[in-house]
């Protein structure tokens, strides 16, 4: 094994006082040491963070967009190198991890090209007498020094989905990755480098959680742009001062299944979307709520198709369900699969264990109150529950404390309708998964699933102010 794993700061790589490992959440086996930020590497990556602002908001759209293109470049030629180091750390089936850097060069490649379109608008002030001649011109500009903190489930996609949009806004950030996947990040700052951002534009500081809050609380960042768990971000929300904040949050998905649905189709789509990766996605399908008529049709071509997907080793390019971060993981999905059957829930398939492996599992009989259902499980546990009106389950997925995406399967235009006016989430997938996200469209959720948006566009938005310029066009004097 290599030595430690230094951290990047304005643009030199730094060695910690203390490591931490990095295990490979399938074997145990530790892969690395990566050096922990102190205070005081903390607050030079403050103060890199901070000084690169002026630097890097008086980039032109063209460096930042051929920037960007580069880093898309050499993720594209080093894509088997991040997808090998993805699932070592993430313990993501290489299959999974090798979509995700594709979907990383998306991220970086519809960056570039937003960087050239940050546009403003033409106001029109004569709407009142006296204001004939004032004109308005509305400008976006950089929002200035951005702390972004990433998790360990998409550790080069969700880490892409705060670098790209700051670079592509002119905007220096620093990133905090997930303590189980740093390395990925680190390899990233080495893209970055070499494609000419320039020092202090990234920073990557892996530290322990009480250095990260000390990040969260500086004045100097002017956002704070956080993916992970509820409890966790609202809490730092709370911290954050007058910076801005956006909130990517948890989710427990729903998917609706009308009678008039492919139900073959439904639970192909259903059985990915529950169960890839392990479940460890915001937006994996947890619960599922199928019209009493073809309930039980369903489920057994639900049952069919999830039997088929392979566990076990994320290196097999079979394997679809991989290992839980780690053995607590492991533990809190066992025990929860265990309680909701001792409260009466049934389990159609899986329900066992094997080191950080839990089978897939589908239950039914569940109740709202129980966690399988009100809580997000974050593994690989799928509900299905029957209904006998749409807006019995339109009541029941808005009934959860989060709101981040959900599914409608039907063949009906106006269910598909009604079901966006009201379910009471940021996106609604029609004949698709809540699991379904393209880098560009706007990402977010309401509720307790988060604040703000992602996604290229929108991201770039919440990381830029509006500037009104007025001007008083007063006639030329003669002469």
């Amino acid at each position: 094994m290599q030595g430690p794993r230094p951290f990047l700061i304005g643009g030199q790589w730094r060695q910690g006082d203390i490591t931490a490992p990095v295990h490979d959440p399938f074997t145990g086996k530790v892969l690395a040491e990566v050096s922990q930020a102190n205070e005081t590497d903390a607050e030079a990556a403050i103060q890199s963070t901070a000084e690169a602002a002026t630097l890097m908001g008086a980039l032109p759209a063209h460096r930042r967009y051929h920037v960007l293109q580069r880093i898309a470049g050499s993720l594209y030629d080093r894509r088997e190198e991040f997808a090998r180091l993805m699932s070592g750390e993430a313990g993501k089936p290489i299959s999974d991890a090798r979509r995700e850097v594709s979907r990383a060069v998306q991220t970086f490649t519809v960056a570039a090209e937003e960087a050239k379109r940050i546009g403003g608008e033409l106001i029109p002030l004569d709407w009142t007498p006296g204001t004939d001649s004032h004109l308005g011109i509305l400008r976006r500009f950089p929002i200035g020094p951005i702390l972004g903190i990433t998790p360990f489930n998409f550790p080069l996609n969700l880490v892409a989905h705060k670098v790209a949009p700051a670079l592509a806004a002119g905007n220096p950030i620093l990133i905090k990755p997930a303590p189980q996947t740093p390395l990925t990040a680190l390899l990233l700052g080495e893209v970055a480098l070499e494609a000419g951002v320039p020092p202090g534009g990234l920073n990557v500081l892996p530290c322990e959680n009480q250095i990260a809050e000390r990040l969260v609380v500086d004045p100097r960042f002017k956002l704070l742009s956080f993916t992970g768990s509820a409890a966790v971000g609202w809490r730092l929300k709370e911290k954050c001062g007058k910076k801005k904040v956006v909130l990517e949050l948890g989710g427990n998905a729903g998917v609706i299944i009308e009678p008039d649905a492919d139900l073959d189709f439904a639970a192909q789509r259903c059985a990915i979307g529950g169960f890839g990766y392990a479940g460890q996605t915001c937006i994996s399908v947890q619960r599922i709520l199928v019209h009493h008529s073809i309930a039980d049709l369903f489920t057994t071509k639900l049952l069919l198709q999830v039997a088929r997907l392979k566990g076990g080793d994320p290196s097999d390019e079979g394997t679809v369900v991989g290992p839980l971060i780690d053995q607590k993981a492991a533990d809190r999905v066992e025990q929860w699969i265990a309680e909701a059957v001792a409260q009466g829930a049934r389990v159609l398939l899986g329900g066992k264990r094997m080191g950080s492996v839990v089978e897939a599992t589908v239950l039914s009989d569940v109740t709202p109150v129980m966690k399988v259902s009100c809580q997000e499980v974050f593994g690989p546990v799928v509900t299905v529950t029957p209904y006998r009106r749409l807006d019995e389950a339109i009541d029941a997925l808005n009934a959860s404390e989060y709101g981040l995406q959900a599914g409608v399967f039907t063949q009906d235009v106006n269910k598909i309708f009604h079901a966006f006016r009201h379910l009471e989430v940021g996106a609604v997938l029609a004949n698709e998964i809540p699991t379904f996200r393209a880098e560009h469209m706007p990402y977010g959720g309401v509720k307790d699933s988060g604040l703000g948006r992602e996604g290229l566009k929108s991201a770039i938005e919440e990381m830029t102010e509006p500037r009104v310029l007025v001007v008083n066009l007063r006639p030329p004097s003669a002469g």
